[in-house]
């Protein structure tokens, strides 16, 4: 499969079967570039931090030093749970699931998936399972 259907322009159709090779190969690429960039990310995240590790004398310096490295880790900890769910969606491609809903076995949509590929419901389920979430945290 060609290794360059991103930097190409393709996009699934709905006119294709339905995670078809190029589709999965599609969405496998955007996955794996998508993983890459935010691991850049990181790295650079880290550098940064330990060069601002040295101490300031004005209390205000130091405070709104501590306030930008709290941030950051919190940024980093979301990072750390996407990749997860990254990585998940890559078995899911591996394994032939990728793309349809956990909970009705249904296609998920190709511009759902393009926009959120690491979504795991269709945008009705994933609506059902907010509205329930929402019932039961108002209680």
């Amino acid at each position: 499969m060609d290794a360059k259907l991103l930097k190409e322009g393709y996009r699934p159709s709905d006119d294709e079967p339905f995670m078809n090779p190029t589709q999965s190969e599609y969405f496998r690429q955007k996955l794996t570039k998508w993983r890459e960039d935010i691991l850049r990310d990181s790295r650079g995240t880290l550098e940064t931090l330990q060069e601002e590790n040295v101490l300031h004398a004005d209390i205000a310096d130091r405070a709104s030093s501590e306030s930008d490295r709290t941030l950051e880790l919190r940024t980093r900890d979301r990072q750390r749970k996407l990749i997860s769910k990254i990585d998940a969606a890559l078995r899911r491609i591996e394994e032939g699931t990728y793309g349809y809903c956990e909970v009705s076995g249904e296609p998920i949509g190709l511009k759902r998936l393009d926009a959120r590929p690491v979504a795991t419901m269709s945008l009705e389920a994933q609506e059902k399972h907010e509205r329930r979430e929402k019932v039961y945290r108002d209680d």
